[in-house]
């Protein structure tokens, strides 16, 4: 093996250690700034050793398959942004719906998120309609921030228009099915979202 190949060998298994000690996923920028050279990570892309997750985005394929790509990648690139509407009726079973597109809720003057994949729909928020009810879950490896069950019920009727009042009103009859209520911390919620007393005829004819 000549000196150059022994070089390129080295900074590989340097690259994918650095990728390792990140959860196996890198930005460019990232990736860039712990010493990979950029002719190293797009060798790692071109050979197959990188998946791309994103632009300049980049995941070790070794790894085990993700088991929602979308959810971790909008994430990873939007750190500020919340999982919202119906693609949060999806991560907690309430919906029969397939979201096509990421639903993703960012705070009000917020640039929008610049993503060529996965498609993402942005919804803006402001104050306490954002701040509130976000919780964090791990989606394959990658902390997730996420709108509770009660916050999002509460946001699908606000968005009733935008997402359909027979898709806020199936999410609603299926978390009553679950008999996990919590009324209070519901209806918090729908405070907050003004929307109390659109939700709660709904409410009163389920329980």
């Amino acid at each position: 093996m000549n000196a150059q190949q022994s070089g390129k060998n080295k900074a590989l298994e340097s690259a994918k250690q650095a990728f390792h000690h990140h959860g196996g996923v890198l930005r460019t920028s990232e990736a860039i700034r712990l010493g990979i050279h950029p002719r190293t990570l797009y060798a790692m892309r071109d050979s197959g050793v990188l998946e791309c997750l994103s632009r300049g985005l980049y995941r070790l394929a070794e790894l085990p398959p993700l088991s929602n790509p979308d959810l971790a990648t909008v994430a990873l690139r939007v750190p500020n942004g919340v999982i919202c509407l119906i693609s949060a009726l999806a991560y907690h079973e309430l919906t029969t719906q397939i979201p096509h597109e990421i639903y993703l809720a960012v705070p009000r003057g917020a640039e929008p998120p610049r993503l060529d994949a996965p498609p993402v729909r942005v919804f803006w928020f402001t104050g306490k309609a954002f701040s509130e009810g976000i919780e964090v879950h791990e989606v394959d490896g990658t902390q997730v921030r996420i709108y509770s069950v009660e916050k999002t019920l509460a946001d699908c009727f606000k968005y009733r228009n935008k997402i359909g009042l027979d898709t806020a009103i199936e999410a609603l009859k299926l978390y009553v099915n679950r008999r996990r209520i919590q009324l209070d911390k519901l209806m918090a919620y729908a405070c907050i979202c003004r929307v109390e007393k659109v939700m709660r005829p709904y409410l009163e004819a389920l329980l």
